[in-house]
């Protein structure tokens, strides 16, 4: 191979762009032409094909992005050892879980969060594997793939910063204001730091599912989504500050400051053991 177009083709935002777009593709098209057709022709309840074909996405975007990587960088796909995958799975969503209910303990006890009531009627397994896929998809392209990528190539703190602000797309989503900005900038810090600790998605992956299922979980808005179902009816009533207002509570004051407060944590972790990666010159 040419030695010019052999240095773009491994360039690493050359990496990045083929990176998603072949997997993502692939994701998309097996979806929207397979999957839904086949399962849709079976049966009309969506609650039962959704979840199916929910789970065959995220396997083919696991799968294509694994081989993919195989064959283009020749190595073994370390982002996706499963050496750790129990540790890192139930300790992940544990942890994305309790960071929420800390948070929702603490407007429990300022009189600013209800429970109505307890049902599981208006929750869905179709509900948890959408959550499953989208998860995957941020974390297995913002962390598998730009963090790594950028990593390795422009050190650990400006890739921190990257990933940082690849997260600010998150300010189009439904009732995001300007305190959002801010909190999906410390999203990007410690989801970044989760997976610069672990040089795995698991952790990030697992800890991302788990911050999702607990807000709808206690019947919060989902980053400002009020359609993700609930297992706890539940009233919140107090300052938009403590409460996150209707973004839901990953945009409280204090859920931003367990955020933030993990983030550093780790960054003060990973410094210590030596999981920091210096800046090094690429050519082109």
């Amino acid at each position: 191979m040419n030695v010019s177009i052999k240095r773009v083709l491994y360039f690493p935002l050359t990496k990045i762009i083929i990176g998603i777009s072949i997997p993502f593709s692939l994701f998309v098209g097996i979806q929207n032409f397979v999957s839904k057709p086949f399962f849709y022709s079976i049966s009309e309840d969506r609650s039962i094909t959704d979840p199916i074909i929910h789970c065959i996405s995220f396997i083919v975007l696991l799968v294509s992005y694994y081989y993919l990587f195989r064959l283009y960088d020749k190595r073994k796909i370390t982002e996706l050892s499963i050496k750790f995958l129990t540790k890192e799975m139930l300790g992940g969503f544990a942890f994305g879980f309790l960071t929420i209910s800390l948070s929702i303990f603490i407007l429990y006890l300022l009189g600013y969060y209800q429970i109505i009531s307890i049902t599981t009627a208006h929750y869905s397994i179709k509900l948890f594997t959408l959550l499953m896929v989208a998860a995957l998809i941020e974390d297995l392209f913002h962390r598998g793939l730009i963090i790594r990528e950028c990593e390795n190539w422009l050190g650990t703190n400006l890739t921190i910063v990257i990933g940082m602000l690849v997260e600010t797309q998150h300010i189009f989503n439904p009732n995001a204001n300007l305190f959002s900005l801010f909190y999906y900038l410390v999203w990007g810090f410690t989801m970044a730091m989760l997976f610069v600790y672990t040089k795995r998605i698991w952790l990030p992956f697992f800890f991302h599912l788990g911050w999702n299922f607990a807000q709808p979980f206690y019947g919060s808005n989902l980053t400002g989504l009020s359609d993700m179902g609930s297992i706890i009816q539940s009233k919140f009533n107090g300052p938009e500050l403590f409460t996150g207002g209707a973004v839901g509570i990953e945009n409280s004051v204090f859920t931003v400051t367990f955020l933030l407060l993990i983030g550093i944590v780790l960054y003060y972790l990973a410094k210590k053991e030596g999981k920091i990666i210096k800046r090094k010159q690429i050519k082109i």
